[in-house]
């Protein structure tokens, strides 16, 4: 199994910025890629963002595209999101999630996912 703990969620106005971490832990190896969703209340969940661990590569959603950067640290086993120019359309519990396969965009290819961390962002 893969343990995945967030954490760096909170509350920061419109325009402000804040960094998510994911730490990995237990069967690491088996995860290929590692992607952040987030669910906002009422709402499905959304594919925000994925990097994979072996060569870096990055896919992101439209609407976080030019705000948001995933980037990874094989030594941490550790995954960042950091959110730039933050909207209050960005409010939403955030969760990382690992995937054992090149297929990063879909929540069911994910097998392993954290608890999540909330970002509430103000007007």
């Amino acid at each position: 199994q893969v343990q995945l703990v967030e954490s760096g969620g909170g509350l920061v106005q419109a325009g402000g910025s804040l960094r998510l971490s994911c730490a990995a832990s237990g069967r690491t190896f088996s995860s290929y890629a590692m992607g952040w969703f987030r669910q906002a209340p009422g709402k499905e969940r959304e594919f925000v963002a994925a990097v994979t661990w072996n060569t870096g590569f990055t896919d992101y959603a439209d609407s976080v595209k030019g705000r948001f950067i995933i980037s990874r640290d094989n030594a941490k086993n550790t995954v960042y999101l950091q959110m730039n120019s933050l909207q209050p359309e960005d409010t939403a519990v955030y969760r990382c999630a690992s995937s054992p396969r090149p297929d990063w965009s879909r929540p069911s290819a994910y097998d392993y996912w954290g608890q999540g961390t909330q970002v509430t962002v103000s007007s």
